[in-house]
């Protein structure tokens, strides 16, 4: 079977298309001929700098879509052809993948592979941000970095279905604050936003605010917040030192930060992921949620899709085909 590797770490040039032996799941596993493969930042990450990469040569990929090939032992509740979405710790870039049945998902009706392909990070984890460590109520204001990203395209969404009253994204150029418009925002800023958010509430700042980018980021992001403001940090992806926070910041108007990671939350707790998916993917089967896909690329060009999601243009969801299938 063909997967998709790199063997030191560097830009997208150094992704390698390789031949492998399909492998076997083990107790608790299920394998899976993959159908789609979801492109996420970690994966660019974990090819530039080693993020959750344990060693080299490394397939990297955290979603796929596709259908049960073999069910190892101790596997209850799937069984081989069924439609699947799952997530891994890695390895998604293949022809055949082995999943924990923990955190592989039957898709619900209605949902087919290539849609399946988007859900297994991006829906729970926007899910968790808002209800879980957020605690999102209605008629608060939200604030969302990366408001044109994956993730940040389902927040929009999710925000005004959970009664949000005005939610504002951040984006990096036009067409982008375009496109957030179209997916739940009320008032996206370009760039800088700290003052502007502060102008937009009158002073007040926002109720919940969710980061991914951490850095400067993170700290004018912090400043956005109203009294009692929530910020939940859920990524570095602008690769900055961690910006520390402590009573000085945090005491005087009663701020809380959080954080949170879907990865790390399937390594602790799979059961939580489990509730968390069933609930977010739900949103998708009736209708209140909806994740584009953006670009499509074939297996043996995942170079080319790192490249788009490293330019920082692209919005929505990319994915890599890698059946040929046309399945929604």
């Amino acid at each position: 079977m063909r997967t998709v590797e790199f063997q030191e770490y560097g830009g997208p040039e150094v992704l390698r298309v390789t031949e492998a032996k399909v492998p076997d799941p083990g107790p608790g596993q299920v394998s899976i001929d993959v159908a789609y493969v979801g492109v996420n930042f970690a994966d660019l990450l974990a090819r530039s700098e080693g993020y959750r990469v344990p060693g080299l040569p490394f397939v990297p990929g955290l979603e796929v879509s596709g259908r049960i090939r073999a069910v190892g032992p101790d596997v209850t509740g799937l069984r081989a052809g069924q439609e699947v979405a799952a997530l891994t710790a890695g390895g998604a870039y293949a022809d055949v993948v082995v999943a924990d049945a923990a955190t592989t998902f039957p898709l619900p009706d209605g949902v087919g592979l290539r849609t399946g392909a988007t859900l297994p990070t991006v829906l729970p984890t926007a899910y968790a941000l808002l209800h879980g460590v957020g605690r999102i109520r209605p008629g608060e204001t939200v604030l969302v970095q990366s408001a044109a990203g994956g993730v940040g395209t389902v927040l929009g969404q999710l925000a005004k279905a959970a009664g949000a009253g005005t939610v504002y994204g951040v984006v990096s150029s036009a067409a982008k604050a375009e496109y957030a418009l179209g997916n739940g925002y009320d008032q996206v800023f370009t760039g800088s936003f700290r003052d502007e958010v502060r102008d937009a509430t009158d002073g007040r700042g926002v109720d919940l605010a969710l980061d991914p980018v951490g850095g400067e980021t993170f700290r004018d992001t912090l400043a956005s917040l109203a009294r009692f403001g929530r910020l939940v940090a859920f990524g570095n992806a602008g690769s900055e030192e961690p910006w520390t926070v402590g009573q000085k910041e945090l005491n005087p108007t009663g701020l809380t930060v959080s954080g949170f990671s879907i990865l790390g939350l399937a390594a602790a707790d799979p059961a939580a992921v489990r509730d968390l998916a069933a609930k977010a993917f739900a949103t998708v089967a009736d209708g209140t949620v909806t994740l584009p896909v953006t670009a499509e690329f074939a297996l043996e060009d995942a170079a080319g899709a790192h490249a788009l999601m490293g330019s920082r243009t692209s919005t929505g969801k990319l994915l890599l085909r890698v059946t040929g299938t046309q399945d929604a």
